[in-house]
């Protein structure tokens, strides 16, 4: 009896295992669905004949509805079974996704984005809450390093083969390939997944305004909201123009593209669940700062680099996401340990629309910042850089405040 008990809290069950592919898997087609518009980028320029600017609001359109879900949702979050709320977000998700692939113009495709940020946006935030409530805080950074693959594997498989299906059959394509794989993952869902109603019983009876105000302005909720702000600031800022850039400023490629998302995602794959355990084992806080300070070297470098061996690019790019991977699973981790059980699904809802919003303003800014030159070439990506390091030390500070409050915290419970 005792090593059985020893054995389950070293390891997972197998139920555990299943959601954590489960949710991984979800994640991908997410994931993929946003990361597959900045490759996508350099052909949508053509093909649609915009500006930067246009491009930047294709990319923030999503983030401002998804923002505006996840308000709107937030004050529900916590009154239903969160696979209930799964299944429905991510249906909608995929007839969305329908919608991008029959897109024949530029303001169909702005629309169509608008209306899968109205569902992808709260997927995310279910997901977390998801993962809060099925794994204790000790093992969060091994869920969140397996979970968070996600991005890797979008790169790894998703990036590669969308831009072939692109380059092959037309920029719509990819997003039939994720709408059918989506298809798969809700059946899935469906048909394994229990039903997690743990927090509704915990839940006070507050109506669902109430319970969104009474989440947003919790003082120790609205210190983890302001460091989300600044989080997705430098994430959004370089990802939408970045295949773009590699194209035009350092010449890669349209061939060379899909080797160069295929080996970042390798690498990053290969460190996901290495930094999960070393998150764990060594510090959320620790891991988060240590990456920060990677992502500020890589990020000044990638973005003053001019036309260079491909070899380089890719050496650049492989430390550019350690860094960002190293931030994402211990500031994911960090911040599951935030809301209490009967507020974990507004939180999470409040806190990715935080992400999204915030996201889209900086995605609108960068469009606004970035010139595409007669030649072709992207002037003031330089800025955007060192705009991206000002977003990353303040956030620094601010996980900091954030991680000595949750430790306080922690020691006050053990001593009630």
């Amino acid at each position: 009896m005792v090593k059985a008990e020893e054995r389950k809290k070293q390891g997972f069950t197998v139920y555990q295992i299943f959601v954590i592919i489960i949710l991984a898997i979800l994640q991908f087609t997410v994931v993929l669905d946003f990361m597959v518009l900045s490759p996508l980028g350099a052909i949508l320029l053509v093909e649609l004949n915009i500006q930067p600017a246009q491009f930047g609001w294709v990319v923030s359109a999503y983030a401002f509805s998804a923002g505006a879900s996840g308000l709107l949702a937030a004050g529900f979050a916590d009154k239903f079974d969160r696979k209930k709320l799964l299944l429905f977000f991510y249906f909608g998700f995929v007839i969305a996704t329908i919608l991008c692939a029959i897109a024949p113009t530029y303001e169909f495709l702005l629309a169509a984005r608008i209306i899968t940020g109205i569902f992808g946006g709260v997927i995310s935030s279910v997901t977390f809450a998801i993962i809060t409530d099925l794994f204790n805080l000790e093992k969060r950074g091994q869920v969140m390093g397996f979970v968070q693959m996600s991005f890797a594997a979008s790169q790894i498989l998703g990036l590669p083969i969308g831009l072939i299906l692109a380059n092959r059959f037309g920029w719509h394509s990819p997003f039939w390939m994720i709408a059918g794989f989506g298809s798969l993952i809700w059946l899935a869902i469906a048909a394994y997944m229990k039903p997690i109603t743990g927090h509704i019983n915990s839940s006070t009876e507050q109506s669902a305004f109430q319970h969104l105000l009474s989440t947003l302005f919790k003082k120790i909720y609205l210190r983890a909201f302001l460091a989300t702000v600044f989080l997705a600031t430098g994430g959004f800022m370089l990802m939408p123009f970045g295949s773009a850039f590699s194209i035009n400023n350092l010449h890669v490629s349209l061939e060379q593209l899909p080797i160069l998302y295929l080996v970042t995602g390798l690498s990053t794959i290969f460190f996901g669940p290495i930094l999960g355990m070393m998150s764990d084992k060594f510090g959320k806080y620790r891991l988060f700062a240590s990456g920060s300070v990677l992502t500020i070297i890589m990020v000044v470098v990638y973005t003053n680099l001019d036309v260079s061996p491909f070899w380089i690019v890719v050496l650049v790019n492989v430390f550019l996401f350690a860094g960002i991977t190293s931030r994402m699973i211990s500031g994911s981790a960090l911040m599951t340990a935030v809301p209490e059980q009967h507020d974990r699904g507004a939180f999470m809802s409040i806190n990715s629309s935080v992400q999204q919003i915030s996201g889209g303003i900086a995605a609108g800014v960068a469009g606004l910042i970035v010139v595409q030159n007669d030649g072709g070439t992207l002037a003031n990506y330089d800025t955007l850089g060192y705009l991206v390091v000002s977003s990353v030390l303040i956030t620094i500070g601010l996980m900091f405040i954030l991680n000595k409050r949750l430790n306080n915290r922690a020691i006050n419970s053990k001593v009630d």
